[in-house]
């Protein structure tokens, strides 16, 4: 208790960092290539969503032109159109204001909707990675525990042997060696799911890559830099400017028209071609009447509202996750104490066993037996250690500081 105290109080004092290997390189990297690159698709389509969107106040140009020819009196003629026209909204009581903002809020909701996947695909490679390094340890710790097992299995041989022991004694240990043997074989097939698993999901050599070291975090810095509240925030802000435009939707709309035409026939009763050319412009106000007005506009308003209750709501799952998280690690700590004392006894022991047997009163299954102990002890601690990174990266999986 009194080593997390220490580690608490180190996170409130330090910038809560992130160090990704010893060279600081970024999390990115522990994703592949190819992934990466679908993720930046994402991007690029969310900017031309956004600027599709806030250009579409503005009206297209429309041109036109047609050709025909028809003979209704025996003698052949053609006709010609062309024009050129406009309707250009010039004013439409803030929407087309709110409507660039509602694209801009729109594109920023986008681009955290790509980057909380994103984070989601990191953290699944990051913890895949650590499965993998901690099912190392593991299979070491359960090599020993084999190693025990064999040695206790020999020990029951000898004493049946020598009249010491019934044979149930003797059937208990060589289930007890195939267990751990059998429990072996499952974390090694384990260690290749998780390698497969890791694999598609980036280019890194296992072998090779090493974890990062994920530093605690404070709830302050982790709800302040929380990717989740900030997508929240986005989203009240989308709603926000989505509530103005629909309201101006229903507000009066003034329009610039305008518009070049050219006509030209050919007949054999104009004696010739007959061509002209005119244009015209103006102006256009409308004010749409909607039976739905007020119920579109209360709809938008309840999106408004609700997306402010969903980031207090998601602030208050995130509470508690980081609680939760603090409490595992806390537990965890209380575990590698335990096993840290374990080594201790163990050594000690170990040390008296091997002056016992110099002096030939401890044979050397009791040394083998403690040397044992000690390594798995330390290998607990080890273990425990990628379970507290393992708990900590739910956190850091939500945790942007740019």
């Amino acid at each position: 208790m009194k080593v997390l105290n220490h580690l608490v109080l180190l996170s409130l004092l330090l910038s809560s960092s992130l160090l990704a290997n010893d060279n600081n390189s970024s999390l990115d990297d522990y994703i592949s290539k190819i992934k990466k690159d679908q993720f930046n698709y994402d991007y690029e389509k969310n900017e031309a969503e956004s600027s599709k969107l806030r250009d579409s106040w503005i009206a297209p140009l429309n041109l036109q032109y047609s050709y025909s020819k028809s003979n209704p009196y025996v003698d052949e003629q053609t006709a010609q159109n062309a024009a050129i026209k406009m309707d250009q909204p010039i004013f439409q009581s803030g929407g087309i204001y709110y409507g660039i903002k509602y694209a801009n809020a729109s594109k920023k909701y986008s681009d955290y909707s790509v980057d909380v996947a994103k984070r989601k695909m990191i953290k699944d490679a990051i913890s895949f990675l650590m499965q993998i390094k901690q099912s190392d340890f593991r299979i070491k710790r359960q090599k020993l525990q084999i190693k025990n097992s064999e040695i206790s299995l020999e020990q029951k041989k000898e004493q049946y042997l020598n009249g010491q022991l019934d044979s149930g004694f003797l059937d208990n240990a060589v289930i007890e060696r195939n267990v751990v043997i059998q429990n072996l074989y499952d974390i090694e097939t384990s260690k290749e799911r998780l390698i497969s698993s890791f694999s598609t999901l980036s280019d890194l050599d296992y072998k090779n890559v090493s974890i990062p070291y994920l530093e605690l975090l404070n709830k302050d810095e982790f709800l302040k830099h929380n990717i989740i509240l900030k997508m929240a925030d986005s989203k009240i802000e989308q709603d926000d400017y989505n509530k103005n435009v629909t309201i101006a939707k229903y507000l009066p709309v003034v329009s610039l028209t305008a518009g070049y035409n050219w006509n030209k026939s050919d007949s054999p009763w104009t004696f010739g071609a007959n061509e002209k050319d005119y244009y015209d412009y103006g102006f256009r106000a409308t004010i749409p009447i909607n039976i739905n007005t007020f119920r579109d506009i209360e709809s938008a308003k309840i999106d408004f509202l609700k997306s402010g209750l969903v980031k207090e709501d998601n602030r208050i799952q995130l509470d508690a996750l980081f609680n939760q998280v603090m409490q595992n690690l806390e537990n965890l700590d209380k575990k590698k104490l335990l096993s840290t004392e374990n080594k201790e006894i163990y050594s000690k022991l170990l040390a008296d066993t091997k002056n016992l047997y110099r002096a030939g009163y401890k044979t050397e299954y009791d040394v083998n037996l403690l040397d044992n102990s000690v390594k798995i002890s330390e290998l607990d601690s080890k273990i425990y250690e990628i379970d507290k990174q393992l708990e900590l990266l739910t956190l850091y999986e939500m945790y942007v500081n740019n």
